[in-house]
Parts: C-alpha cells; sequence; structure tokens
C-alpha cells in the first residue's frame, strides 16, 4: 500500500536498465560497449516507452558507455528526443546517490528517465513503490534484468518530495529486439 499520496501534479520516473554489455578483454567497466543482443534491445525499449505514451521530459544517464549507448539507441526511436544529462554519480550508484540526482530535476519535468545500473535501479525502484498493479513488484524482486523498464507514478509539487513509499508501479517490461 502507498505510504501517502501527494498534492500537485501526475509525475512519472522511467527507470532504465542499460541493455546488454559486452565484456571485451582488457577493457575498463566504465566503458564497456552493448553486446550485440544489447545493440537489439536498446531500440526495443525506446519503441516501447513511445508505444506506452511514457516519453520523458528530460532524461539522466551514467555516463558509462554501455548507458549511453543505451539512451542513444533508444532516444533514437522518437520523433524528437528530449534534453539528456549525463551523470558520473549515476554510474554504479546506489539508492541514496540514485534520489539525490533525482530530487534535483526541475518541477517543470513531469516524466524523468533514469538510465543507469543495476543493483542500484532495481533496489530504488523497490524502496520507492509503496504498491505495484498486478505482479509488478514480484517480478522487480524475481530479476531486474539488462534493458527492463519500471515506471513509477506518484503526486508531487517537486522532485524534491519523492521519497520511499509514494510512488505506484504502473508497469515493468523487458523490451527485447528482433533481428530485422
Amino acid at each position: 500500500m502507498i505510504a501517502r499520496a501527494g498534492a500537485g501534479p501526475l509525475r512519472r520516473l522511467v527507470v532504465l536498465r542499460h541493455a546488454k554489455s559486452a565484456w571485451p578483454e582488457g577493457v575498463e567497466d566504465h566503458r564497456r560497449p552493448l553486446a550485440p543482443r544489447g545493440l537489439k534491445d536498446a531500440p526495443a525499449a525506446g519503441r516501447a516507452l513511445a508505444e506506452a505514451d511514457s516519453l520523458p521530459d528530460l532524461a539522466l544517464c551514467s555516463t558509462a558507455v554501455r548507458a549511453r549507448q543505451t539512451w542513444q539507441l533508444a532516444s533514437a526511436e522518437w520523433g524528437t528526443p528530449p534534453s539528456v544529462r549525463y551523470d558520473h554519480r549515476l554510474y554504479a550508484a546506489g539508492v541514496p546517490a540514485l534520489l539525490e540526482v533525482v530530487r534535483e530535476t526541475p518541477p517543470e519535468v513531469e516524466t524523468l528517465l533514469l538510465v543507469g545500473h543495476n543493483p542500484g535501479l532495481e533496489e530504488l525502484v523497490l524502496e520507492l513503490a509503496g504498491d505495484g498493479l498486478d505482479d509488478t513488484l514480484d517480478r522487480v524482486r524475481t530479476k531486474f534484468p539488462t534493458s527492463a523498464l519500471a515506471v513509477l507514478t506518484w503526486r508531487g509539487t517537486g522532485w524534491p518530495a519523492l521519497a520511499p513509499g509514494v510512488a505506484l508501479l504502473t508497469s515493468f517490461t523487458v523490451p527485447r529486439g528482433r533481428k530485422k
């Protein structure tokens, strides 16, 4: 059950775990690129967001190569992508750091996309969701795989008010690309 309902406009936090990455020998973690499967799955995530009418007003993206590539391929599926801010604090971040970055979002942003990494993203979704539709929470607890998309909704006058348990997990999907 949701701890409390806030006042203000309906806001959405869309959480996207980067697509499947490669593990090239001798490449440091921050510089790992997407694997062939990730190159197919990232555009599928972009299409899924467009089909669900969950396009963001702003995107916050980790500076890791695989997260940046995920953002670039996903957003290329939209007519006009929103602004993106690359933030080094999102790389390997836990819930406190993720919340700090999200809470800095301008109040005019109603739908925010966060592109990053596990386990932080999964823990963030579970921390913020006071409840979920259908079996969404159980599915997140089971696995938050690469390319997973979680949509959290809540009401608030600004992003600093986003707190544990106030959001509703309305959607959890794992888009997969297909060979063309």
